[in-house]
């Protein structure tokens, strides 16, 4: 089979560290929501997260103390609503811009990036945090800007990862068989919504998460193992 036109990652377990979105950029945010929402509470994009996020709650009555108060919930829980993870991006954008942030990159996955993207790869990104966020992580990583090396980005407004639907999504939008697109993530769940949508998956075992056993992914320890020129599924 001929090697992938595409490679459509996901970050937290694959790219990055898991214990740096939770120890870093979720606690960043939980400190900071209450005090971004005061401030740039009178901004159009934040009213529009208030107010979606009581929509999506069922409770349209709700101020804005018990909006944050319900975000700060959603926060503890990981809950992957796009209002959350709008605000959450727009507070790390002033964390990373102010140095109080870096984005944490594998060495290995930023130098595998740099050499696909000069052999004619196209890179993107799949995460459920905002589009926002994904390019603060890559372009104030420990590993330099990375941003330059990717074609495009998608998040939760193009669907839930864990649905077959998000992934023939991506595909048309990127103009490719869905065959002809390679997806990398550490999540089972995220694999096998995207192979039967028809792409190609690999698992990154990164040693953060226990993968279940007979998923059916080929399994990778790291980028530098993956040379998607050497095999691909």
């Amino acid at each position: 089979m001929s090697a992938p036109k595409a490679i459509v990652t996901d970050i937290e377990g694959t790219t990055s560290s898991i214990a740096f979105v939770k120890d870093v950029l979720f606690p960043f945010a939980r400190k900071h929501l209450a005090e971004y929402v005061a401030t740039h509470g009178q901004s159009a994009t934040v009213r529009q997260c208030l107010s979606d996020a009581r929509t999506l709650a069922g409770e349209p009555g709700l101020d804005e103390i018990g909006t944050v108060a319900l975000l700060q919930r959603w926060l503890n829980v990981d809950r992957k609503a796009t209002p959350l993870k709008t605000l959450q991006g727009l507070i790390w954008e002033e964390g990373y811009a102010r140095g109080e942030i870096k984005g944490h990159v594998h060495a290995d996955a930023a130098r595998a990036l740099r050499e696909w993207h000069a052999k004619g790869l196209r890179l993107y990104v799949y995460s459920s945090g905002s589009i926002a966020a994904q390019k603060l992580i890559f372009g104030y990583s420990v590993e330099g800007d990375l941003t330059p090396v990717f074609s495009g980005y998608f998040d939760t407004t193009t669907g839930p990862k864990v649905e077959a639907a998000s992934y023939t999504t991506i595909a048309r939008t990127l103009e490719l068989p869905p065959g002809d697109i390679l997806f990398l993530s550490d999540n089972v769940a995220e694999l096998d919504a995207a192979k039967q949508a028809g792409l190609r998956t690999a698992a990154l075992d990164r040693g953060e998460v226990a993968l279940p056993p007979g998923h059916g992914h080929p399994v990778f320890h790291d980028f530098t193992s993956l040379d998607p020129f050497a095999r691909v599924s």
